[in-house]
């Protein structure tokens, strides 16, 4: 394809930096806009915007010579309420009515399978209903309103609902599994481990994120869930990780209802690793179809599971010394680890 300028909110985060690498890769240009700053080595081969994106005064700069608009940026689901719905929801409608007006050709958004809720079937499809649990979950099913009204008027306006993705740069709440094993202890699980649970590898997501910015208008026109094609157990995707760390640990099983029931407490008292509805799900199966985008797109999803957290692993080991011990709540830093601290001493 010609060479495009691609605007990339959030291009300082977990997603945005491979994006832009991968972007790169194929002779695009591209623009970060990020409230953190860019403190990669590709600095001097981007243009970098320093700024919030609910920060309208940097839309002349930001919007420049823009082909298209591919919004990672959001607050995620540990972040405080009040920013959480002002960041997801009123940074997105600011920027798509910006996008609008200067007549940008296509604007992509990252959505997230979290806007399914607590699924009573699988696989889920494009068309199950939206139900979003906790203010992270409920602001993209709001965004994504949004973007459907958008979309009515005109505008080109793909959507992707990605299950978790994992790679290099990610830690986050994968922090937790990656430093246990690391370190020689078992990780333990809710329930049997034995559910099925699709991830996927940010590689595959930049896949479909280009597929949908280089693709016929009509047809990337619509909203498509993306994930891993190969797929299992969370115990086995679990367990490669462990089996790669060499220390001979397994997956340990917790028994679920408690587990929560305690999770809940713990979370109230602000003491949990996770919020609701990683811990509400993640005893259940959890996979999505990815028929859609596969078919109309060529989506072809080149990592399994175990594939994907293996390779995020081994960035994480390459690159412990330089990771941050500040805990905070985004994918590119660890998560408080709260009462694991404890389960840690044990396994």
């Amino acid at each position: 394809m010609e060479k495009q300028r691609f605007l990339i909110t959030g291009g300082a985060g977990f997603m945005g930096i491979n994006l832009i690498r991968y972007l790169l890769e194929r002779g695009q240009e591209v623009r970060s806009y990020d409230i953190a700053p860019f403190s990669y080595p590709e600095a001097d081969r981007v243009d970098v915007l320093q700024g919030d994106i609910r920060d309208m005064g940097l839309y002349d700069r930001a919007f420049d010579g823009v082909d298209v608009v591919v919004h990672c940026a959001a607050a995620l689901p540990l972040a405080d309420p009040t920013e959480i719905h002002s960041t997801n929801v009123g940074g997105t409608l600011s920027l798509l009515e910006a996008a609008e007006e200067r007549g940008i050709a296509r604007f992509i958004h990252i959505s997230s399978t979290a806007v399914y809720g607590i699924p009573d079937h699988h696989p889920l499809t494009e068309e199950d209903p939206m139900q979003g649990v906790g203010p992270y979950g409920e602001s993209k099913v709001e965004v994504e309103h949004l973007c459907a009204d958008f979309r009515a008027r005109g505008m080109c306006l793909p959507i992707l609902r990605p299950k978790s993705f994992v790679g290099p740069e990610r830690l986050g709440a994968f922090e937790l599994l990656y430093d246990f094993a690391y370190d020689g202890h078992g990780f333990p699980v809710l329930g049997s481990g034995d559910n099925i649970y699709q991830l996927m590898d940010v590689e595959d997501l930049c896949q479909a994120v280009y597929l949908c910015a280089t693709g016929d208008a009509a047809a990337v026109n619509d909203t498509f869930n993306v994930g891993a094609a190969e797929y299992g157990s969370l115990r086995d995707s679990f367990q490669a990780v462990l089996d790669r760390a060499g220390h001979g640990k397994r997956v340990i099983g917790f028994p679920a209802g408690p587990a929560i029931a305690i999770l809940r407490v713990l979370e109230a008292l602000h003491l949990s690793p996770l919020y609701k509805w990683i811990y509400e799900t993640a005893a259940k199966d959890s996979f999505v179809s990815i028929d859609k985008i596969r078919d109309r797109l060529g989506f072809a999803p080149e990592h399994s599971n175990a594939e994907a957290l293996v390779r995020n692993y081994d960035w994480y080991v390459a690159n412990r010394d330089r990771i941050s011990t500040q805990a905070g709540v985004s994918h590119r830093v660890p998560w408080k680890k709260g009462a694991l601290k404890l389960v840690r001493m044990v396994l």
